[in-house]
């Protein structure tokens, strides 16, 4: 099992960020909706588009990760694919998050936005209570 650890080196290397042509940072996650889930599809390739994703900054992110790291560290989740079970959100890379997981993920972003009153955040919430509601994988993009 992978718990989520903030690697400062790792996450500002050209891994992990992507550099716009102006030098800026675009840092952002991902989460969508997974329609049909396969077992033993890879899911590495980066498709927002394809899961209808909603953005949240990697700011905010951060904060959450930081805030509620003991929280989100426990939900269980996969790493791109069901055959590689984890803990937390893969902050570079893709998690997946089943339904059995989804609801305590909710939980967490609920009473973070407390603190936080994002409109990021309410829209998460939002995709969250469609896959909830449907029964549905979530699937996220790190940076």
């Amino acid at each position: 099992m992978v718990i989520y650890t903030l690697n400062l080196d790792y996450i500002f290397s050209n891994e992990c960020i992507n550099w716009s042509s102006g030098g800026g940072i675009l840092a952002k996650h991902d989460f969508g909706i997974i329609d049909s889930f396969e077992d033993d599809k890879w899911y590495s390739d980066y498709e927002p588009e394809k899961y209808n994703c909603i953005s949240v900054s990697d700011a905010l992110i951060e904060q959450l990760l930081i805030r509620y790291l003991k929280e989100i560290g426990n939900l269980k989740t996969y790493f791109h694919v069901k055959k590689h079970p984890a803990l937390g959100l893969d902050y570079c890379g893709t998690t997946i998050i089943p339904p059995s997981s989804v609801k305590d993920f909710k939980r967490i972003i609920i009473n973070a936005n407390l603190y936080y009153n994002s409109k990021e955040l309410d829209k998460l919430i939002k995709k969250l209570n469609i896959a909830i509601k449907e029964n549905k994988y979530v699937i996220h993009y790190g940076i």
